[in-house]
């Protein structure tokens, strides 16, 4: 999806995506994937999701990266915090303690960024792109992560057309994405039920949500 698309939404606060809270899946199962683990987590498209000071607050720097220079500002306004703000190219980037987000495309990260993360968590990046940009954001991740990262990969998966993110992603299109390059375990899959508000929302009745654990190989 374009840039232009994505400013649009932050300027305009259409953000049905943001959760607002801290993700249950990740409080499940984030210490299973790091084994006590707390070195530098890289969080992709990661908008203001609260699961960056979750992952902060257990000893975890954090890196996110997120293209809205809005959603950065407000990550750390919303939660009573300062951030040192450096302008730059391809990055500007907001500083609090071991806490980082670069505001800046994705695709301009290279592996000297991550050359010392070996933790990702993914909850809305695969998620928000459209098929024809899938492949591109998995080859992109692949080629800057370290050999031996593991990833907390979660997906959303519903038959009925929408246009919008957050996208369906079926098991089957993560297998196809990361088999190549990954260690894959499902880990679960929850159905949503109509009564939650992403269902609601949409007026969905089939959603289903589903955990995986990656290792790149």
């Amino acid at each position: 999806m374009e840039h232009e698309f994505w400013h649009e939404r932050w300027s305009n606060k259409e953000i049905g995506f943001h959760e607002g809270t801290v993700n249950k899946y990740l409080y499940d199962h984030w210490p299973e994937l790091s084994g006590g683990d707390t070195g530098s987590v890289f969080v992709p498209l990661c908008g203001k999701a609260h699961d960056m000071w979750w992952l902060h607050d257990r000893g975890h720097p954090v890196l996110g990266v997120e293209l809205s220079e809005i959603a950065c500002k407000d990550f750390f306004e919303e939660a009573g915090e300062k951030a040192m703000v450096h302008p730059g190219e391809p990055f500007t980037t907001f500083r609090h303690g071991s806490l980082e987000l670069w505001a800046g495309d994705f695709f301009q990260l290279s592996p000297e960024d991550l050359k010392r993360t070996h933790l990702v968590y993914d909850r809305a990046a695969l998620i928000a792109l459209p098929p024809s940009m899938r492949k591109d954001y998995v080859d992109h991740l692949t080629a800057i992560l370290p050999e031996g990262t593991r990833i907390l990969l979660i997906t959303l998966d519903y038959n009925t057309k929408i246009t919008a993110p957050p996208f369906n992603v079926s098991d089957n299109e993560v297998q196809a994405l990361y088999a190549d390059n990954y260690s894959i375990e499902h880990i679960l899959t929850n159905p949503l039920g109509s009564d939650h508000p992403f269902s609601k929302r949409k007026g969905l009745t089939d959603a289903t949500e589903s955990v995986f654990r990656l290792t790149k190989r």
